[in-house]
């Protein structure tokens, strides 16, 4: 009883939330953090990589191939971040980096249903990869963003 009753006197003492500190928390999180997934579908290839790669299937891909124009049409693109376990496994297998983690770190919601990334809102083309390089102001950014993570992040480095 004497423990708490010493809270009774004693001043109350609050740790802020990280967004009330001096240094905002994305900067201090380490290089390789792995944080919400989030797709660039700019630059998604259809490939079905990442969702073969996801070992609790939290990544729903449908993908059909346009019979008239001959290129992939994306037509679903979910991510399921209440089964997500931040593992990493679905953006090394990723030929253009689309799929990549983000700092963001605050998932909590008060429904499952709303955990539920949907990417696709209409059907969009998928990326086809060329031998040349990406031309496309719009385009060449977000290409050039996904390959420099799968070399900074993705890849292994012998140390």
């Amino acid at each position: 009883m004497t423990i708490t009753a010493s809270h009774f006197v004693r001043k109350p003492f609050t740790i802020q939330y990280p967004d009330r500190i001096d240094i905002p928390i994305q900067d201090q999180l380490p290089f390789r953090y792995r944080g919400i997934l989030d797709v660039d579908l700019e630059i998604c290839t259809g490939c079905l990589a990442c969702e073969r790669a996801c070992p609790i299937d939290c990544i729903v891909i449908e993908a059909k191939k346009n019979k008239q124009t001959k290129e992939m049409v994306l037509e679903r693109f979910d991510i399921d971040i209440a089964k997500c376990m931040y593992c990493g496994l679905c953006s090394e297998p990723c030929p253009t980096g689309s799929i990549h983690h983000t700092p963001e770190f605050e998932g909590s919601d008060y429904s499952l249903e709303s955990l539920i990334r949907r990417y696709v809102k209409a059907p969009v083309s998928a990326y086809k990869v060329s031998k040349e390089p990406e031309t496309d102001p719009e385009v060449a950014p977000i290409l050039k963003r996904g390959l420099r993570y799968l070399d900074e992040f993705a890849t292994p480095k012998d140390n």
